[in-house]
């Protein structure tokens, strides 16, 4: 298996992170579940911490305290505002895990939705609001979330595993730039490649390989502000330099000048 892109990734302002924590998982259930993260929260009265996100192109079964929510492939980056102390326990999905446990991807997207698993919820809570050091904790509650998912998941179908492959070779090989060649790196049909991508994950093809040229863009400009955008265009595969902040502006909302401008100096 291709190893996962860094963390940070999908994270468009890291310094602004609360507590975070990220266990990936590994042996037989990596089939199913990426990672686990965990953020934990203490933010001042009258204060909020803005955080802002361009996912992963994959489901999130969350727990946070009582409610246990999943939310479905995004189109564009989204925030959330944190205030007061909590946390939550997520696990990121992989395509295969998607149809037995969220149904018809495609029309969660940009969405999430509660769901009534009352035991998950009691069983999480119970592990992170224990009397245990907070590694402990945390590793608790990733136990007992893991074992609540083998109990509802069985064999991965041969489909469920190609599709893995899908989104594993679209966020590793930073030479697919087409959807013809996504199709043929993974031995389908361009039609075949269409119905995995709206089975299992949610957004098309073409959307997978924008995700990861996206992120990468993100991620560069936060490692070094000064980097000139046509090379860090042609780099990854743009056209041009307009192409580029065409994209930027359309999924995250602002240009990558303006992204940079707000990256911390010194």
């Amino acid at each position: 298996m291709i190893a996962d892109p860094p963390s940070s990734r999908g994270v468009l302002y890291p310094a602004r992170l609360p507590t975070f924590h990220r266990e990936p998982v590994v042996g037989d259930f990596a089939v199913f579940v990426r990672w686990f993260w965990i953020p934990e929260w203490d933010i001042e009265p009258g204060r909020a911490s803005r955080q802002h996100i361009v996912g992963f192109p994959a489901c999130n079964l969350v727990v946070e305290g009582d409610t246990v929510a999943i939310s479905g492939p995004t189109t564009r980056a989204s925030y959330r505002d944190l205030s007061g102390s909590g946390w939550a326990v997520g696990a990121l999905l992989r395509p295969a895990a998607a149809p037995a446990l969220v149904g018809d991807v495609t029309a969660l997207r940009d969405g999430a939705r509660e769901v009534d698993h009352p035991e998950l919820a009691a069983a999480v809570r119970a592990a992170m609001e224990g009397d245990a050091p907070p590694r402990e904790r945390r590793l608790s509650a990733i136990s007992a979330f893991t074992v609540w998912l083998r109990d509802r998941l069985g064999e991965p179908t041969d489909e469920g595993m190609l599709a893995n492959r899908m989104v594993e070779l679209a966020e590793s090989d930073s030479t697919l730039l087409t959807v013809t060649e996504f199709a043929a790196r993974l031995h389908v049909s361009a039609r075949t490649l269409q119905r995995l991508a709206a089975t299992y994950v949610g957004l098309s093809p073409a959307a997978l390989i924008r995700r990861r040229r996206l992120q990468e863009a993100a991620e560069q400009l936060r490692a070094d502000p000064s980097l000139e955008l046509t090379a860090l265009a042609h780099e990854l595969g743009y056209a041009d330099h307009a192409h580029l902040t065409n994209d930027f502006r359309a999924t995250l909302g602002f240009t990558p000048s303006t992204y940079r401008r707000a990256q911390p100096t010194g």
